[in-house]
């Protein structure tokens, strides 16, 4: 039976009805919202105001099209623009608002059976409400779900906006004293005497989509601060400033380790450079520059190149600089160049000498090595180096060369493996 077709006593009996308990079912109604996780968890002392006006104005547009015969209108919708709009901005999150949504329209049609009683006649006449009801809901679901996902977008490239000047008075030394970038401070954690690390991280490819960076900035943000900290997108950049996490420099880091592996597995691959550890805001900006280099040393490769993991000799071979590469003499170059071409044995098993403390015998153990065939290594580096790998200064000449040198991620060169 058609909606057009249901006017009559019986439908006029079910519309008064309902029209006398409306209070009762607005009540049913956000009762029955309020069961949901999102709503009890809501700090928002406005929320459940709102939800109530929301029901009560969906359901008179339910009985204002009932008592006109006429179809609900995106028109009537006002409201649920306007709320969804507040649900952006209250946390809640698109899907809880549409199962709101669709709560109320079944404590509606609750009410209209409950209206209808046991009216042979009542009850046709409420099966024929079936189909005007259907059509609110289905209208109403559209214009709640268009009017969210237009005020979240807002909301995002709002919030974007702020990090940004945010971060760019940080990184001018203008630190917030009050209004939103302040509160937007205070809730990233960070505060005159914060310990944190910055993360600057770079597609490693061809340039990244707008969409694809700010995915990409929320799992940095995350693996540098967990809930704190702030994560920019600033231009081809990801910058992250997060506070030390309990566990250290080692756990951020161990983190965004993570972090760049998962997003790699997805095809997005990052080069990520990490600041040392820095206290006070006033820093901000030395440890941007810090994170900035490292990244620049990765030389567009993927990876993290994390400054606490290095040495200081590492750090001080970090950048490619020109004149340097120009003092490494040619026999050198050329056996760097050659041997990491061929697979680099020669270059592991100095790395190694180097890190047991120019001891033959441990270097050996440590690469899973006969000592004679680590001896034999040796003098092949020498002769075809002129280096004396007795002395240590022969042996910090090819350990720079090696670093200027080689492509990727420099290693910290006396690290213990």
């Amino acid at each position: 039976m058609g909606a057009g077709n249901m006017a009559g006593p019986a439908a006029e009996r079910i519309a008064a009805a309902v029209e006398a308990s409306l209070d009762a079912l607005v009540s049913e109604a956000v009762e029955a919202i309020w069961q949901a996780p999102a709503y009890q968890a809501s700090q928002d002392s406005s929320l459940r105001a709102d939800v109530a006006a929301h029901v009560r104005a969906v359901f008179r547009i339910f009985l204002d099209g009932l008592a006109g015969q006429r179809e609900a209108r995106r028109a009537d919708f006002v409201i649920t623009r306007e709320q969804a709009k507040r649900r952006v901005a209250q946390g809640i999150s698109l899907a809880d608002f549409l199962q709101a949504f669709r709560i109320g329209q079944l404590t509606l049609w609750q009410g209209v059976l409950d209206a209808a009683g046991d009216d042979p006649l009542a009850r046709d006449a409420a099966l024929a409400v079936v189909a005007r009801l259907m059509q609110v809901i289905e209208l109403g679901s559209t214009v709640a779900g268009e009017a969210y996902l237009e005020a979240q977008q807002h909301a995002l490239a709002e919030g974007d906006r702020l990090r940004r000047d945010l971060l760019e008075d940080l990184l001018a030394r203008h630190a917030p004293v009050a209004g939103p970038k302040r509160a937007q401070l205070r809730a990233a954690g960070l505060g005159p005497d914060t310990r944190f690390l910055v993360t600057v991280a770079v597609p490693a490819g061809p340039p990244a989509g707008d969409r694809t960076l700010r995915d990409a900035a929320l799992a940095v943000g995350r693996a540098a601060g967990g809930r704190r900290g702030l994560a920019v997108v600033r231009q081809d950049e990801i910058v992250a400033i997060a506070p030390l996490p309990r566990g250290g420099a080692a756990a951020a880091l161990d983190a965004l380790d993570r972090a760049a592996a998962g997003l790699g597995r997805h095809g997005t691959a990052l080069a990520l450079g990490v600041s040392t550890v820095h206290t006070g805001l006033p820093e901000i900006p030395e440890a941007y520059a810090e994170a900035r280099a490292a990244v620049d040393s990765l030389g567009g490769g993927a990876g993290v190149l994390a400054l606490p993991a290095l040495s200081s000799f590492d750090y001080l071979v970090l950048r490619d600089d020109a004149t340097a590469r120009r003092l490494i003499r040619p026999e050198v170059q050329r056996f760097v160049t050659e041997d990491s071409a061929a697979g680099g044995a020669l270059i592991a098993t100095l790395l190694a000498f180097a890190a047991c403390d120019l001891n033959a015998k441990t270097a050996a153990d440590r690469l899973h090595l006969h000592v004679n065939t680590a001896y034999y290594r040796l003098e092949r580096i020498a002769e075809r180096t002129g280096c004396d790998l007795r002395r240590l200064a022969d042996v910090m000449e090819l350990l720079i060369a090696v670093q200027l040198l080689s492509t990727g991620p420099p290693a910290d060169l006396w690290a213990a493996h």
